[in-house]
């Protein structure tokens, strides 16, 4: 068993941890120590990943994530870089940033306005949106109440990936509010954007 102790750390410093440990002494038993509801997610998400059966002890404030190596669970397999199929070939891998709730900096109720639009406009990109990430203000996107809600089921339910910022949804107290989507890290992020074809930023 090992444990480390990664409450105070900021995104995506948890799961960086997790990923030392795993990668320098692939143990069959780890306990993750975490204080906010982005670090559980993530780390959950990360172990998981790594082909370890998760669970999640809490008594409100500290979590504890635990991995336990499971038979059935092979150990992941990385699929060479260069490794492209015809499909993957013809295919575009287009991945947008959306960090604000308006497009433009002049009036703001029109920028909200054609923010919401290009929202609902996304799923004319096809099977090509390959991420959407939201980040900062963009959040509030996918949270309660928001008029792109259905949009965004659209997209998601076309195959793209919708990725929300954990550490963006904590600081705006919006983490109970999530409706659609994956939290994530920065770590997911730079690797999106490594892998993406195309990056667009709004």
């Amino acid at each position: 068993m090992e444990k480390i102790d990664c409450r105070g750390l900021d995104c995506p410093g948890p799961v960086l941890k997790a990923k030392e440990l795993i990668e320098s002494k692939r143990p069959a038993s780890i306990d993750v120590v975490v204080d906010n509801d982005a670090a559980v997610e993530n780390v959950s998400r990360f172990l998981d990943f790594q082909g370890y059966q998760v669970g999640v002890e809490s008594d409100g404030r500290i979590s504890t994530v635990n991995g336990t190596m499971g038979p059935d669970k092979p150990v992941p397999v990385e699929e060479p870089s260069n490794a492209v199929t015809p499909a993957m070939a013809e295919q575009q891998k287009i991945l947008i940033m959306i960090g604000s709730q308006q497009i433009g900096n002049g009036d703001a109720t029109l920028g909200e306005k054609l923010m919401v639009n290009y929202i609902k406009t996304l799923k004319e990109m096809g099977s090509d949106l390959w991420h959407l990430i939201f980040v900062n203000h963009g959040v509030r996107f996918a949270t309660e109440g928001s008029e792109v809600l259905e949009s965004l089921s659209d997209i998601e339910g076309n195959g793209t990936r919708i990725l929300v910022c954990g550490t963006c949804l904590t600081y705006l107290d919006l983490m109970d509010q999530k409706r659609i989507g994956e939290t994530t890290n920065m770590l997911d992020i730079v690797t999106a954007m490594q892998l993406a074809d195309k990056i667009i930023n709004l």
